[in-house]
């Protein structure tokens, strides 16, 4: 290993204990690098804007981040064990290729507010993904409902066939939801787009560190202002991070449980793509459904991951060595979040239904809160129309067109209000 940015003379260190003490920092420091790079630059023309450094020295260290960041990229640059984390990468190679002025790269600067503004633009991003990718699925949702909106589907309550739905409602559904999800994704960077590069270790120092031109410089809303907050906010941030990307995972499992239902022979409403599915080692006839069943296990990724985070935030104020566990909780739940949510706007574009078994399944049980209503509608208490309702000897099969053109209520088949839907998702993309 390089030689330790904290190292002293005197100071023995053993190799066990420092790899202990290093951990996944410099495997998961990959994730942050390019984003520990750019907030180097930030930071190097701060200083130079209050005199630490001169206009060459300044441009000598933009230029080798810059250089850094590119070998990085390329492969030529590999951050591996022999470095303590990415950030004693960073300033070994500014100090081989540029000596003194490499040294002077982490004046008024600590490690604590350089992982948490790397790990703020990785956050960032990662939100700006999520919502991405949520506009993207319900716009795939929507054009969905729109076009197959008056195809019967059976609508189910406690996984028994209960009423005739469809999939203008089933598609609409899905299309509201992740709506929600983009807004809140949106809304959630929004709130974390805070700089807290220039709090140092969380108590400031005796410069007139330009905090104004990093914020600007780093396209950050605004300053964290409070530099005690700064390190508060670690890991609550991230907390609110995983959030949001759960509320997509939520619904992505959810929606992958109705798939996992759907394809089974013994409902049989959907194909889906070839690709999507997998083949059994032992069994030559079967093609499994893997790829929606990993999707439905993603939000797990998640939900350990903000577990993990919330039980190191048992600390009083101040930072604590703890906190290096947060960067491997974000990583996962994000590295199998959102890999899963990426694959869905395909799956959802390609998947096929089979009319015919869905009209099959339509028995004759499932008129019976029509005949309710009817009854209700022309005079008969509910609760009395409710009882005779519940006679199956009054039941007959219905015709399921009539029955969705007649569900008018606001939301339901005969009323969609997909336009709707469809100024709230424009709306998304204006914002």
């Amino acid at each position: 290993m390089s030689q330790l940015l904290w190292q002293k003379p005197g100071v023995k260190v053993d190799q066990r204990i420092q790899q202990f003490l290093a951990g996944e920092d410099v495997i998961l420091d990959r994730e942050f690098f390019l984003f520990d790079i750019e907030a180097s630059r930030a930071h190097a023309e701060g200083l130079q804007r209050i005199g630490i450094l001169d206009d060459d020295e300044l441009d000598g260290l933009k230029r080798e981040l810059a250089v850094l960041a590119d070998d990085f990229s390329a492969g030529r640059f590999v951050l591996d064990e022999q470095y303590e984390d990415g950030h004693s990468a960073i300033e070994a190679r500014l100090v081989e290729r540029l000596g003194d002025t490499g040294k002077k790269i982490h004046t008024g600067r600590s490690r604590n507010d350089q992982v948490l503004v790397a790990t703020r633009l990785w956050l960032r991003d990662r939100m700006e993904c999520v919502a991405a990718v949520s506009r993207e699925v319900a716009e795939v949702a929507l054009a969905r409902a729109e076009a197959e909106r008056d195809v019967p589907l059976p609508g189910y309550t406690h996984l028994q066939r209960a009423v005739v739905s469809s999939l203008g409602m089933w598609w609409a559904a899905w299309a509201e939801g992740f709506i929600d999800n983009a807004q809140r994704a949106a809304q959630t960077r929004a709130w974390l787009d805070a700089n807290p590069l220039g709090s140092a270790a969380g108590y400031g120092v005796n410069l007139p560190l330009d905090r104004d031109h990093t914020t600007q410089a780093l396209g950050f809303g605004r300053m964290q202002v409070a530099a005690t907050y700064a390190q508060l906010s670690r890991g609550k941030f991230e907390m609110a991070a995983i959030e949001a990307l759960s509320s997509a995972l939520l619904d992505l499992r959810r929606l992958a449980w109705d798939l996992s239902l759907f394809t089974s022979g013994e409902f049989g409403f959907v194909e889906l793509p070839s690709q999507y599915t997998t083949g059994s080692s032992i069994m030559p006839n079967k093609r499994n459904p893997d790829v929606i069943e990993l999707m439905r296990a993603s939000y797990s990724a998640a939900a350990a991951a903000r577990t993990e985070i919330e039980q190191l935030l048992s600390l009083p104020s101040g930072y604590h060595r703890d906190l290096q566990f947060s960067k491997g909780a974000i990583f996962h739940a994000f590295g199998r979040g959102l890999g899963a949510l990426e694959l869905l706007p395909d799956l959802l574009r390609n998947l096929e239904w089979r009319q015919d078994r869905m009209r099959a399944a339509l028995e004759p049980s499932m008129y019976a809160t029509d005949l309710a209503v009817d009854m209700a509608r022309e005079g008969l208490p509910f609760r009395e129309a409710y009882r005779q309702a519940a006679d199956p000897a009054r039941w007959a099969q219905g015709d399921p067109d009539a029955s969705l053109a007649a569900r008018v209520s606001p939301g339901a088949a005969g009323e969609l209000r997909l336009d709707v839907l469809r100024r709230r998702l424009e709306a998304l993309d204006a914002a």
